[in-house]
């Protein structure tokens, strides 16, 4: 895969450079245009391509550096999970009965993006139901490895980590969802979103469901190194089979760099589930 110099710079790199005039937003986001155009019929990593809008965010940008504004992500070509509503695009979750749905407003987490001066240049292909280690559904298709057409990049997020493979810009918003069981009955899952925040739901059941929970998260160095920051999670109990937990990954105060989340269920008869996350703190 032919790439300029710029095709697979970290975000921080870009906006160094940036800052720097050595490059413009526009010319970014025709880079990494012009890679979907030549490589996503096989990758189909991009979904929903959003270029107009996002070669005028990048004019936006430019105008922007120009003034001498400073945002996190400003002029940063990127792309966005499927599963978020952007306001124009279709949001699915590969549902084919979704296939219609077409959202009035940007989520949250869209809207975000955009006020630090995110380029979205379109959606990145999941799952049905963002449900499964693949990315797969019956409206999209199939999305590939970048570097091995006959594997999968993973899912939920796979369109999203084959989009930064592939160079398809610095940058892209995804979600994660583990989950982890132990015999008797009670699931984990950690789900953390663009926010450094974390909620779990415990599906509870059979001899377990009388039972008391606790439940932390840990950040950790490597999987079973020290915790650098404990965190009790809220339990609220959503049914007689379920209790949601939520509490802030506590990265706020940590440098840059690679670290490892872990979600922690304890049960009054000493059993413990954990669900693992690696996350990565790019800038302060």
């Amino acid at each position: 895969m032919a790439k300029s110099r710029w095709s697979f710079k970290t975000a921080v790199e870009l906006s160094a450079a940036l800052a720097a005039k050595k490059v413009s937003a526009v010319e970014l986001a025709q880079d990494a245009i012009g890679r979907i155009e030549r490589h996503d019929a096989k990758i189909n990593a991009v979904c929903v391509r959003d270029f107009e809008r996002g070669l005028a965010a990048a004019r936006a940008a430019d105008a922007a550096l120009a003034r001498g504004e400073h945002k996190p992500l400003l002029g940063i070509p990127m792309t966005v999970k499927e599963s978020y509503n952007v306001a124009g695009l279709p949001t699915t979750w590969g549902n084919p009965a979704q296939k219609d749905f077409m959202p009035a407003e940007d989520a949250l987490p869209i809207s975000r993006v955009k006020d630090a001066g995110g380029v979205i240049l379109g959606k990145t292909n999941v799952p049905i139901g963002l449900g499964d280690w693949q990315s797969y559904n019956d409206i999209y298709g199939t999305t590939n490895n970048p570097f091995d057409l006959g594997r999968t990049p993973g899912g939920s997020s796979g369109g999203s980590s084959a989009a930064v493979a592939a160079g398809y810009g610095a940058l892209s918003l995804g979600s994660l969802l583990l989950s982890v069981s132990r015999g008797g009955g009670t699931t984990l899952q950690l789900e953390f979103g663009s926010e450094p925040t974390a909620r779990a739901s415990f599906d509870i059941y059979g001899g377990t469901a009388g039972q008391r929970l606790s439940a932390t998260l840990e950040i950790s160095r490597d999987l079973d190194g020290p915790a650098l920051a404990t965190v009790p999670l809220a339990l609220t109990r959503a049914d007689e089979s379920r209790v949601v937990a939520t509490g802030t990954v506590p990265l706020g105060a940590l440098p840059p760099g690679d670290y490892v989340v872990r979600g922690i269920i304890r049960l009054d008869d000493g059993t413990t589930g954990r669900a693992v996350r690696t996350l990565r703190k790019v800038v302060n």
